[in-house]
């Protein structure tokens, strides 16, 4: 069965980039606040997998193979759904 798009996903079947535990591989379903223009700039945008490497004042992610960090903010703004 296909994913669903972003539009049709409801945002509490999501959780924010900040309630990920650390190691996990999760996918991007929405970008949804203030900041959605300067994730996309850095790169971050809906379907797209990522991990998050660390937590603490500003979350680390691998995002396509580069290690990005961002406020824990942004990150909040990030709604995620674990792979599988």
């Amino acid at each position: 069965m296909p994913a669903a798009p972003a539009r049709d996903l409801e945002i509490d079947s999501a959780m924010t980039l900040n309630q990920v535990g650390v190691g996990c591989d999760v996918m991007i379903r929405v970008l949804n606040g203030p900041g959605c223009e300067r994730l996309r700039d850095l790169g971050f945008c809906e379907q797209m997998r990522l991990r998050k490497l660390s937590n603490g004042r500003n979350l680390l992610c691998s995002v396509c193979g580069t290690r990005m960090a961002i406020s824990r903010e942004l990150a909040d703004q990030v709604w995620v759904a674990p792979l599988g």
